[in-house]
Order: C-alpha cells, then structure tokens, then sequence
C-alpha cells in the first residue's frame, strides 16, 4: 500500500515542519511510499526562480537527513513530462465548478484582481501527483481534504468513462502532531514563508541563533504552553512545571530543540557540501517514481484514446 506526502519549497524547513511531518514520515514510512518536494506547486504565485531552485535541493537533502528512506523521496519537476500529460487528461476530466470550489482557491483569490491560472487547477496537478504513483492514502489535514476528494471524484469518473486506470486513494487525516507555534506570536503556527522570521527556528539555523531565538519568545500563556509543547515533542517526556521560572524553561527548551535538529542539521549540510551525492539520490529517486508511474500513465492515455 502506497502513501504519498509532499512539502513545498516556499521556505526553509522549520522545527514545526520537522517535528510535525518529516519526524514522522521517517519513523513510520517505507520504501514503498512516496515524499516528494513540490516544486511545481511553489509556482501557483509570484516566485524566484533562483530561490526555488535552491529550495528545492535544501528541502531535498533535509528530508534525506531527517532519515526518510532516500528511495521514496523525489522531487516532483523531474517528473515533468509524465505529471503534465495526465494532468492534461485529468483536466479534460475535471470541471470548471469543481476547481473554482476549491476552498483555497477562494481564500487566496479573495480581494485580487488578478491571480495566476494555475492556482486555479493546481488542485488537478495534485490529483496526478496521487494518482499516477498508484497512491492508496494520502496522509493529509483537514485542508486538504477537499483535494484529495477532488482526486478521488477524477479517478473514479474517468475509470468509469474510459476503463479502470487509477486506484481510487483515500484520505487519511494523522494523530495530532506537534503544532509548534511562533515563538513570536503563538497565535499562529511557524510558517516557512513568515514574512518575520524571528519566531521561526529553521532546521539549519546554527545553535546560537537557535538560542537566540528562543529567549525572545513571547511569556505570554500562549507562549509558554508552546514552548512546552516543544520541549515535549523533542525529548518525548512531559515536561515539569516552569511557569515561574520562564527563563530556565527558555533555556531548557533552546538546548532540547538543538540536541533533536544536531544530527539533522549535519546531515544536511554534509549533502549540501556534495552535490554529486545529492544529485545521485535525486536521479535515483526519479527513476523509481518514473519507472513506477509509466505503466499508469500508458494506460490512461491509451484509455482515453490518446495512443
């Protein structure tokens, strides 16, 4: 049985990303699953391409040292070709009503003259991602739901018209995770995107930055409570009571949060540093995925009368 997830290269990956998804993605993942970096979805809006680029790759060799099994990591562009071609079909499936639905859509268009088309059939883009791995879960919360119904009512429409191509995939909602907040604002989770980025401990901030960081978070109620979440999350024991004593909570955290991102801060940078070795693991894990994909593809696009 095959899971699919993804992360988007709008950003660096923070502690909320780490503790939150990737953690888990390593522990309980397997070969058989797919984690790719969806770099054709940080196009929906205005972006650098450049930047994109290099996110691309940090994100790539972040999730290779977080310990995911490089095998079913790949980044979503090197299946270009065959993404583009079924994404095709699954528009010539897909209505316009049923895109324009799309929560997020509504949401992000809201209040603009202008938004680019892509944001409008990117949610069509995400079915082919699922859909062309032979995906049976989609691990995902509860905004994405609507996507991932969205691919489900694609596959099974087209089965029916064309003949049977694509496994139907459910969505799967985890066990609540870490939500790490901004240490800045706890009202609202990290973001890799945050236009202030001084509440947001990123994977390869160095440990004085990290400390720094740290310290400056907010002492409100809401602030404490997420440091403890924190400190919960990297050392898996409840932590003692530090309402009194802020600053040791501060303190204790900052050393908690540094111990748990070591390894994979090292990692990554040792990855960074040869880009023949990540280059390696990234042709590797195209190849599987494509090798993976084409069979799928061949049938949809015979099915619908295509070749």
């Amino acid at each position: 049985m095959i899971r699919l997830s993804a992360i988007t290269p709008s950003g660096q990956v923070h502690l909320g990303n780490y503790l939150g998804a990737l953690r888990t993605w390593a522990r309980e993942g397997t070969d058989e699953d797919v984690y790719f970096i969806s770099d054709l979805h940080a196009m929906t809006s205005s972006h650098n391409p450049q930047r994109l680029r290099s996110m691309t790759r940090e994100q790539l060799a972040v999730l290779i040292a977080s310990g995911i099994a490089p095998a079913s990591v790949c980044v979503q562009s090197d299946l270009i070709r065959e993404l583009g071609a079924l994404n095709w079909v699954l528009e010539c499936t897909c209505t316009y009503g049923e895109a324009a639905r799309m929560i997020q859509f509504k949401e992000k268009s809201l209040g603009r003259e202008s938004v680019r088309l892509s944001l409008l059939t990117y949610p069509v883009l995400m079915a082919a991602d699922i859909l062309l791995q032979g995906t049976a879960e989609v691990p995902v919360g509860e905004d994405q739901l609507q996507h991932v119904e969205l691919a489900r009512a694609l596959a099974r429409r087209f089965n029916h018209a064309y003949g049977d191509a694509f496994i139907v995939p459910t969505a799967v909602v985890p066990k609540v995770g870490a939500r790490i907040k901004d240490l800045a604002d706890p009202a609202r989770k990290m973001d890799k995107s945050a236009q202030n980025s001084a509440g947001v401990v990123f994977v390869l901030d160095d440990p004085d930055l990290v400390r720094r960081k740290v310290r400056r978070a907010v002492s409100s109620t809401e602030g404490i409570a997420n440091l403890t979440e924190i400190l919960a999350s990297c050392t898996g024991k409840e932590p003692e009571d530090y309402t009194s004593r802020f600053s040791d909570l501060k303190n204790v955290v900052a050393e908690a949060v540094i111990e748990e991102l070591r390894p994979v801060r090292d990692r990554t940078l040792e990855l960074l540093a040869d880009p023949a070795e990540l280059d390696r693991i990234r042709a590797a894990g195209a190849e599987r995925s494509r090798e993976r994909a084409q069979h799928r593809l061949n049938a949809a696009l015979r099915l619908s009368g295509l070749s």
